[in-house]
């Protein structure tokens, strides 16, 4: 199986128990690669400090997505490329978009923003 991108949106729901089965499935995998900017968003969450020791934990021990100087210039110039085609995103979706495309992985995203990126791009959804 492939791996698997997760936006903070799936996290969110999934650690409420709302989420996609996919994420825990992916997770037994060993198969989710985590875009740093998706720690960041977590972990700035309104959380007590036992539940985010606990997320820290989780998120911890799985692969990050390189972030070098090259996929940062390659973010700017996915925002670009949409923003010619009048989609505007934010930095931190489109670092997870990239993070996506860069391992040619699927993304598990609740927020809608993805499906119009995923229009412009070939960005692979997860259809859960």
């Amino acid at each position: 199986m492939a791996a698997l991108v997760i936006d903070t949106s799936s996290w969110i729901e999934w650690f409420e128990a709302r989420g996609p089965d996919a994420i825990g499935r992916a997770l037994g995998e060993d198969r989710v690669i985590l875009p740093p900017v998706v720690a960041a968003e977590l972990a700035s969450g309104t959380l007590t400090a036992a539940k985010r020791s606990r997320l820290v934990q989780l998120l911890r021990v799985l692969p990050l997505c390189p972030a070098d100087f090259d996929h940062w210039v390659r973010v700017g110039l996915l925002r670009a490329a949409l923003r010619s085609r009048g989609l505007s995103v934010t930095i931190p979706d489109a670092h997870v978009a990239q993070c996506a495309l860069d391992l040619d992985c699927e993304l598990l995203a609740q927020d809608h923003v993805f499906a119009l990126i995923a229009r412009h791009v070939p960005l692979r959804m997860l259809e859960e």
